[in-house]
């Protein structure tokens, strides 16, 4: 092969040096390099009528052409190779400067500690405690504390800049006790160094990373709170004035945050933003609370919010060498924890909480604008991510809206019907609210439009609300009624519709089609089709199918404290941007995992506080109360619905049945999930509303399931017979099912149906498909298999029914979840009842687990 080096400048035509390098002119060069930019790979023969249509190129031989396209690509593929690495040295020398700096931090914090530590050792030995001096850097105070402040443009400025030197004190100093937040290892692929506060007032978060943005860019993106943060509401600038020194804006705000559940109001803050140039070229943008203030502007008290306070806090963007910004986020607030009910306190009092809600969700949405702008090409967000982004942003504030429902916002409360467990909602006006005109104009009449929204909260207990929200996202049909998705999607396609006079068809399932998720996988919007609805109503007809919009976070069981949302709407096949939203879902926040710190005053029984269920029942309580390492979480649930005005009563009446028959829903499978479930004292009754074995309604199947002890004995004795040897070494038929069902490897039975479905599992089985008894009947048994495993199983099924059982060699599976699962080895027998004849089959995996 030949060899070609790049184009000369002093010859007009093509030169042999030795018969190994062919020279090219520049004229040739570029004429080569127009095709590359169009195909950098062409065929034998687009290069033969290359060398037809060039001139210059007709006395080189194709195979010469061929060799320089070969050679192109390779330095094409060094240029982007060496590209690469430059940009990586780049980050690494960025963050290990980020990093040296930190740990230049901490030795001075550690000192630090170490000084105290000494000082108070030695007056405690003395007798004597004295005073801390205010004046060391350690010491945060509220602000509260202060004398009234002077709110004229000079008091501002002097506002201002004490604000600026106690937000860089925070920021890159010792101010405050920083302690690495857990479950977050900094590194050049993470989202960056993220610390809580340790022994400070009020709660505080701090997050120090690396993004490609230019500092200008980066403080307006984050000045615009609005685009990112999903708890806040308005945010309105009241007004501007320029300091005069530097180019610096000192601007009043006022901000409100959405409540993150129906058990307590919102906060709003008056603050001061105050933006600067530093000498070193470095942008910060801080801000504080203005509460404490004379002769100045004010903002009275607002209904339904608890004015809480911002000190010190910011953000402090560094331009980095060649390219992009070095940024360290502070916040810190006192959010008056005492204004909520006590169960409720965890999720003001976190500093975990505020760091993953805030801070962390800051740094997520400048990395994700970050590599939308360097990478537009890929996927994740799409081709429309700014569109996407605020579908997201509307679905979520679609939820926050109906959760806190501001009577600003045309939202008033309907009498209760003596139970208390759930709140209606009513709004005569929701243009507002969702942002667009409810008119339809698609054939349908446009009529005066209501939208009712019931919500309940209740608590959790014991339940990872990862592994619960995926469940509800996976096994809609657990929780929700066919008829009502048909209803509220009816009312968004096609204007109000009447619901008793609604019909529906079969449910033919759901089908998860993936649409676009966040850089990081926290986040991901998808759009549900639920087929086969069938609904229809005298005066038109509806597709049967149904979509629905839905956006979904917090499904990692790993990530520490994180809360989970799972938020949907109907929404019409078109998919037009500007459709009418109608938000409902859940909401799931940890209340353990939030608390920074154990505190002796705290209620244990949190179960006091918020009550559940169609008959006003206490959640939690019971045999897990007590049980050790017990958790607790709070749900929040609200579903809209659209109507017409005069069926106000009839759809009220309906929506309470409705999230009464969710709330009931919810408790039956959270008790399933609970890890300690089965280890209680009660371990095999089910929990209330899971059908027994010797139920006509078991598993719905058309036949009586035998009760589970029988089936166990059948199982067992099915085994020996086929394989010789026995599956349990136990003594007494009363053990045999709590030997199988804690039997170490995953145990299962399928129907023996023309395509089989799971009918019981034991607690492995059930831990291996991540999945529950009440689920297991929504599995089918080609499911699970990869695609080999289905041609195996296929050729040799008959072998299992002829034979009575098989031997599998190991490999691979899926759960429900989707997640893959190795097993060393498996065993299938045919299950035989007292007449002898087949009742299902039985498979056993052996020796599995996750990959």
């Amino acid at each position: 092969m030949m060899a070609v080096s790049s184009g000369c400048k002093d010859g007009s035509k093509v030169v042999m040096d030795n018969g190994k390098y062919v020279r090219y002119t520049p004229e040739q060069v570029e004429a080569l390099e127009r095709v590359y930019h169009e195909c950098p790979k062409p065929t034998s023969l687009r290069r033969q009528q290359l060398i037809r249509d060039c001139p210059i190129l007709s006395n080189i031989e194709p195979k010469q052409i061929k060799v320089w396209f070969q050679n192109r690509r390779c330095r094409e593929k060094q240029r982007k190779e060496a590209s690469r690495l430059q940009a990586v040295n780049r980050k690494l020398t960025a963050m290990n400067k980020l990093l040296m700096e930190e740990n230049e931090r901490l030795q001075k914090q550690v000192s630090q500690l170490v000084y105290q530590n000494t000082f108070f050792r030695q007056h405690t030995q003395n007798g004597t405690v004295a005073t801390t001096d205010t004046s060391c850097e350690s010491v945060v105070t509220s602000g509260q504390q202060h004398p009234p402040r002077d709110a004229s443009p000079a008091g501002l400025l002097s506002i201002a800049e004490e604000t600026l030197a106690e937000f860089l004190s925070k920021a890159t100093g010792t101010a405050v006790e920083w302690v690495q937040m857990p479950g977050m290892k900094p590194g050049p692929d993470s989202i960056g160094i993220v610390a809580i506060s340790h022994g400070c007032p009020g709660v505080a978060a701090r997050a120090c990373a690396l993004v490609s943005l230019e500092p200008a860019r980066v403080a307006e993106i984050l000045k615009d709170r609005l685009s990112w943060y999903r708890d806040c509401r308005t945010l309105d600038v009241l007004n501007v004035m320029s300091t005069g020194n530097g180019g610096g804006t000192i601007e009043l705000l006022y901000m409100q945050l959405y409540a993150p559940t129906t058990l307590a109001p919102g906060r709003d803050f008056w603050l001061l933003r105050y933006t600067s140039l530093l000498e070193d070229g470095s942008l910060v943008v801080c801000e504080r609370s203005l509460n404490n203030t004379q002769n100045g502007p004010t903002m009275p008290p607002v209904q339904h919010f608890v004015r809480a306070d911002v000190l010190p806090s910011g953000y402090l963007i560094r331009p980095c060498e060649g390219g992009g910004s070095i940024i360290h986020i502070v916040d810190h607030m006192v959010l008056e924890p005492w204004s909520v009910p006590e169960v409720l306190r965890p999720l003001y009092e976190s500093s975990m909480l505020l760091a993953q809600r805030t801070t962390m969700a800051a740094l997520r949405h400048l990395r994700q604008i970050s590599q939308e702008v360097s990478q537009p090409s890929v996927t994740g967000w799409g081709r429309r991510p700014t569109a996407l982004r605020a579908l997201s942003q509307r679905l979520s504030k679609g939820f926050n809206e109906a959760v806190n429902g501001f009577t600003d916002d045309g939202w008033s409360m309907l009498e209760s019907d003596g139970i208390d467990d759930i709140t209606l909602l009513v709004n005569s006006s929701p243009s507002k609210m969702m942002g667009v005109n409810l008119g339809y104009n698609n054939g349908f009449p446009s009529m005066t439009s209501s939208v009712l929204c019931a919500k309940a909260s209740m608590l959790l207990q014991n339940v990872p609300p990862a592994i619960l929200l995926r469940f509800l996202r996976e096994h809609r049909s657990e929780w929700a009624d066919t008829s009502i998705d048909a209803y509220s999607a009816a009312a968004i396609k096609a204007g109000p519709c009447t619901l008793p006079g609604a019909r529906a068809g079969g449910f033919g399932g759901q089908v998860i089609l993936p649409l676009a998720q966040t850089i990081e996988h926290e986040e991901f919007m998808e759009v549900i089709k639920l087929e086969n609805m069938g609904y229809y109503r005298d005066d038109m007809t509806m597709p049967g199918d149904i979509f629905l919009l839905q956006l979904c976070s917090g499904v990692d069981e790993h990530a520490v404290g994180t809360s989970a949302e799972l938020i949907f709407a109907p929404i019409d096949a078109s998919f037009s941007d500007d459709a009418p939203i109608l938000s409902s879902g859940f909401r799931i926040i940890p209340l353990d995992s939030c608390t920074d710190a154990a505190s002796p005053n705290r209620t244990l029984d949190l179960a006091s506080a918020l009550e559940v269920g169609s008959a006003g029942n206490k959640a939690g309580g019971g045999a897990n109360s007590g049980h050790s390492g017990n958790t607790k979480s709070v749900m929040t649930i609200a579903f809209q619905f659209a109507f017409e005005v005069h069926l106000q009563d009839s759809i009220a009446t309906m929506a309470r049945q409705y999230v009464r028959s969710i709330v009931a829903s919810v408790q039956r499978v959270s008790l399933a999930l609970s890890p300690s479930h089965f280890g209680s004292q009660n371990a095999f009754q089910l929990p209330h509303g899971i059908p027994h074995f010797g139920s006509q309604n078991a598993f719905q199947l058309p036949h009586v399931i035998p009760e589970a002890q029988t089936l166990a004995r059948w199982i067992c004795n099915s085994y020996r017979f086929y394989l010789g040897v026995e599956l349990l070494k136990c003594e007494g038929s009363e053990s045999i099912l709590k030997s199988l069902w804690h039997h170490s490897d995953a145990v299962l039975c399928c129907s023996l149906k023309a395509l089989p479905v799971f009918t019981f599992a034991n607690q492995a089985g059930l831990d291996m498909l991540e999945t529950t008894l009440v689920a297991l009947q929504d599995i089918t048994l080609e499911k699970i298999f990869d695609d080999n495993g289905k041609k195996s199983l296929c050729s040799e099924f008959p072998q299992i029914m002829q034979q009575g059982f098989m031997c599998m060699q190991g490999g691979i599976c899926l759960s429900s979840m989707g997640r893959a699962i190795t097993y060393e080895r498996a065993v299938a027998w045919k299950v035989l009842n007292e007449e002898e004849s087949a009742h299902c089959i039985c498979f056993m995996f052996i020796n599995w687990s996750f990959v």
